[in-house]
């Protein structure tokens, strides 16, 4: 079936790989950014005749209520992203991150859908020897991760909405980050050929961006099965501690050194596992691994050289 879709933040990480993905599956794709991070993410789609971009702020009200309008589904991505950009511009993470949900939950008539990814960073520090589920208490411990609990909260006042609490990313986008963990490790690993690891027994889960906008496509496709509820998503086999992530890369650049900092406060103090049981039961599952990934990583940084525009 034939979608109209409304995608704020469509240019970014996640973003480019979703729209490239929804377009080329037919479904008509708008998409409001304002490029602060790539001008070039999406470039690819401008010869597709069901795409269409609209270079404008999300806080344009009147904008983006023209835009709710015309689509049947609203994926709203356009946010600060990571615990750093949110206590450097606290205001600007309310405005994004919270009031701005609120406004588009507001303009949804009852028919209209939502598909809304917040973070599974709002488990804070999860208790030793068991995973946080989705009935696991939240208790953020940075801005980010409140912004996103909230507005958690607000989507789902929304009947027909679905949230995911999305695992820590890694992988290539159009719009490549180095900052998110996985590639910031790899990315150091082969520019300074060691890693300074601080509080190594940290915890966490994991997804591949292709996963990720997977995920995405079977909601839009199963809606009905997965609407007015909340999961998990991330790659079940990925739930490891930061020294045994390093060990893993190491496997792959062999000249890896890597040295535990004690003494030493990591500034994300986030430390769980995740389950991912509930979507797996649903019929989605995560596929890609984390070596597969690191493989491509490695061979994306040898092979480009140009600077990545992070968010922080």
């Amino acid at each position: 079936m034939r979608l109209k879709i409304l995608i704020t933040g469509g240019a970014g990480y996640i973003g480019s790989m979703l729209t490239t993905k929804l377009v080329n599956l037919g479904h008509d794709v708008h998409v409001i950014d304002t490029l602060v991070y790539s001008k070039e993410s999406l470039n690819h789609l401008f010869i597709k005749k069901n795409f269409f971009f609209h270079f404008e702020d999300v806080r344009n009200k009147k904008k983006l209520k023209k835009l709710i309008k015309k689509v049947d589904l609203v994926i709203p991505l356009a946010a600060l992203v990571g615990a750093p950009l949110c206590e450097k511009n606290p205001k600007m993470a309310v405005e994004l991150n919270l009031k701005n949900i609120k406004f588009i939950i507001k303009n949804l008539s009852k028919k209209q859908k939502i598909i809304y990814p917040t973070s599974n960073s709002g488990y804070g520090i999860g208790e030793k020897n068991k995973f946080c589920d989705e009935n696991s208490p939240l208790n953020p411990i940075s801005l980010y991760g409140r912004t996103k609990a909230d507005a958690e909260k607000e989507v789902l006042k929304h009947e027909n909405s679905v949230c995911f609490r999305l695992a820590t990313v890694f992988g290539y986008s159009y719009r490549m980050r180095s900052d998110l963990l996985v590639n910031n490790l790899v990315y150091l690993s082969l520019k300074e050929k060691k890693l300074k690891i601080f509080e190594p027994h940290f915890r966490r889960n994991f997804i591949h961006i292709s996963d990720v906008v997977e995920a995405f496509v079977f909601a839009i496709e199963n809606f009905s099965l997965l609407k007015s509820n909340i999961y998990n998503l991330g790659l079940s086999t990925a739930n490891i501690t930061k020294i045994q992530l390093a060990k893993k890369i190491k496997k792959q650049v062999k000249q890896l050194k890597i040295k535990v900092i004690k003494n030493r406060k990591d500034p994300d103090q986030r430390d769980y596992f995740v389950s991912n049981r509930k979507v797996e039961k649903k019929g989605f599952k995560a596929l890609v691994s984390l070596d597969e990934g690191i493989s491509e990583l490695i061979q994306y940084f040898n092979f480009n050289k140009k600077n990545i525009h992070n968010n922080y």
